[in-house]
């Protein structure tokens, strides 16, 4: 139906079957070249076409963990909590 270059400048996402099957709607971009996708499209769905790095980051709990125990230390001591290279009190 399109003239595509490059099958990989086709993105498809959010699809919904209608009950009893035989449609299927959702959403769906081409581009013209690679570029132009990762200038305009979601962080995400770039992730998952492998496009791009999902950033390594801690999970919410422990985000949250390691605010709260910053706040209770004092000086230069919030620098090494922050880090995680804080000393467990013993």
């Amino acid at each position: 139906m399109y003239k595509v270059q490059d099958d990989k400048c086709i993105f498809l996402w959010g699809f919904k079957i209608a009950f009893g099957g035989q449609r299927s709607t959702g959403f769906g971009v081409i581009y013209d070249n690679l570029n132009a996708a990762k200038k305009s499209l979601a962080k995400h769905l770039l992730i998952r076409e492998g496009l791009a790095e999902k950033k390594n980051n801690l999970s919410r709990k422990a985000r949250k963990e390691r605010k709260n125990k910053v706040k209770k230390v004092r000086g230069g001591k919030k620098v090494e909590v922050k880090q995680g290279k804080a000393s467990k009190k013993k």
